[in-house]
């Protein structure tokens, strides 16, 4: 496990997990590379607002970031508007191609389908960031890429993060990723190594003049769909995405998903997100449960532990069966967060007792190399973005002549079709339909005005890390900073398998294993929050952001 340090490059300590910043009256931004956060900041000192740092932001990443998102990607996004008080959820997820079918990954495990063309989703983070900046931004769309486009031309030093991300077998997959991320003789770039994507900055500045017409149609569309077409499990493994598709993606708007829990006004991502559902329910479940007094945040009672990873088994329970994409088949939403269903499955729950009735379900493999940027501005704008190519790499194919990755998103589908008389098969493979997925943005309110803002990365993990980081915010009115550099654990399954970073304490394993809980140490730091606030009492802006990867706050102040 590698540690890296924060914006001034200082190797932290686990137990110093965490960059911050307090402002008043500033915009903040809160992401996962320092040069991603600043070309948001670079945006807002030039009159942007909020959107337009996420757009700004997001394109960045593509750069510094390449193997967690970018323009080959998808992205779930909050957006709340100060001026009326709106929050829209931005649904930009990749789409499985009209000539796909329920049995296409059948045939092979996720690893050969996850590095093939039949795993590559439409893309639709440029739509949808460009449709977002449209409705709601105040700068062109030129002017944000123009960070990015310096950054792919004139390179930047490798960071930690990235340097071990690039020892990956999947960096090196095809011969134009071999060219650009190895040396001659095979070895990965290294850390502090000069990194620069002239290709990358080509295609930012041909999109920068043509829009997401030079993405979705066109020559660019055409060395997309070119590039889904490489496997390695022969015709089993090519993609099936066609020009039309690519032309007729379009991102959707919707509304979000809001529950209640103590005091506060939670607003997340509806489906195809399964997160947002999920972190509801256990948090309905949960309530009866006093936590501020059996502080799970010292680590050293299991109560509260306990019956956290027992609500997030329940919710994953529903989320196996019942999740999916709503335009593609019938989500029962509101049964799922009914308050009377919540208290029935709550009442399973025993603090001293591991429930034994819940049926599992099928575990696959679920991509966790996203990444998660928080955002607000002066006006009190406020995005929470959560974006991604999937997989470490996405598919490990990059589209030759245009310098980025493309996803394996489609792998977040059922591999074998569920669908019979017991299963819905909400989650199977349809034409045009999204992929269930568990990224989770949240936005926190309370007495109708805006207080949170936060997410993180890491596939199913994603999950209870935002549950875990919602618990210590509002139960245990931790600071942001120290409720971040708590060790984490992770629900995998309805089984209850759980992943713990390394500094649980052994009395605390101990006990929660006497209990009949299947622990198992976490092989990488798991999730990375960045997020954005506000103080109740004095109005105060702040950010903190997660060195588990290289999270970093930049405040910003636009003086007269």
């Amino acid at each position: 496990m590698f540690v890296p340090g924060c914006q001034r490059g200082a190797a932290l300590l686990l137990a110093l997990l965490v960059c911050a910043a307090q402002a008043a009256d500033e915009s903040i931004v809160a992401a996962s590379h320092p040069l991603a956060a600043e070309a948001g900041a670079r945006i807002l000192r030039a009159g942007g607002n909020a959107v337009d740092a996420a757009a700004a932001v997001q394109f960045a990443l593509n750069v510094v970031e390449p193997q967690s998102s970018g323009l080959g990607g998808g992205a779930f996004m909050l957006i709340y508007l100060a001026k009326t008080g709106q929050t829209i959820a931005l649904d930009a997820r990749e789409e499985a191609p009209r000539r796909a079918t329920a049995d296409q990954f059948a045939g092979h495990d996720f690893q050969d389908n996850s590095t093939n063309g039949i795993a590559v989703g439409v893309p639709g983070t440029l739509a949808g960031f460009a449709q977002m900046q449209q409705r709601w931004g105040k700068k062109s769309l030129a002017q944000v890429m123009e960070p990015a486009i310096e950054l792919a031309r004139e390179g930047f030093a490798i960071t930690p993060y990235l340097a071990h991300a690039l020892q990956s077998p999947r960096a090196a997959l095809q011969p134009e990723t071999r060219a650009l991320f190895r040396h001659p003789d095979g070895t990965p770039l290294a850390q502090g190594e000069w990194l620069r994507q002239p290709a990358l900055a080509r295609t930012f500045s041909l999109l920068a003049r043509q829009g997401p017409a030079g993405f979705y149609r066109g020559a660019m569309a055409r060395a997309i769909v070119a590039a889904q077409h490489r496997t390695r499990l022969g015709p089993a493994g090519r993609g099936r995405m066609t020009l039309a598709d690519l032309a007729h993606y379009q991102p959707r708007f919707l509304t979000p998903l809001e529950g209640h829990y103590r005091h506060y006004d939670i607003l997340t991502m509806p489906p195809p997100s399964s997160g947002g559902v999920a972190l509801l329910q256990a948090l309905g479940m949960l309530e009866r449960f006093p936590l501020a007094q059996q502080p799970s945040w010292t680590l050293g009672e299991p109560t509260a532990t306990h019956v956290t990873i027992e609500a997030l088994r329940l919710a994953l329970a529903d989320r196996e069966r019942w999740l999916g994409d709503p335009e593609e088949s019938a989500i029962p939403v509101q049964q799922l967060l009914d308050p009377a269903y919540l208290r029935t499955r709550s009442q399973l729950i025993a603090p001293t007792q591991r429930i034994r009735q819940i049926v599992p379900g099928e575990t696959q493999p679920e991509g966790g190399q996203t990444t998660h940027f928080s955002i607000v501005d002066a006006q009190g704008n406020v995005v929470s973005c959560t974006t991604t190519v999937e997989s470490l790499w996405g598919s490990g194919i990059m589209v030759p002549g245009y310098g980025f990755m493309l996803n394996n998103e489609l792998t977040d589908f059922n591999r074998l079709p569920h669908a019979g008389p017991d299963d819905p098969g909400a989650n199977d493979v349809h034409p045009g339909m999204r992929p269930r997925s568990s990224m989770t943005p949240v936005l926190v309110f309370s007495g109708g005005q805006w207080r949170m803002a936060y997410g993180s990365p890491g596939g199913v993990t994603i999950i209870s890390t935002v549950l875990e980081m919602t618990e210590d915010l509002l139960d245990g009115a931790l600071p942001a900073a120290q409720a971040i550099a708590r060790p984490r654990f992770a629900v995998l399954d309805a089984a209850g398998k759980t992943l713990l970073e390394p500094r649980w304490p052994q009395a605390g394993q101990q006990a929660l294993q006497a209990l009949g809980h299947s622990l198992w140490p976490s092989p990488d730091p798991l999730g990375s929050i960045q997020i954005v606030g506000v103080d109740e009492p004095s109005g105060r802006r702040w950010g903190a952001a997660d060195a588990r990867r290289e999270g970093t706050v930049i405040r910003v102040w636009v003086g007269p």
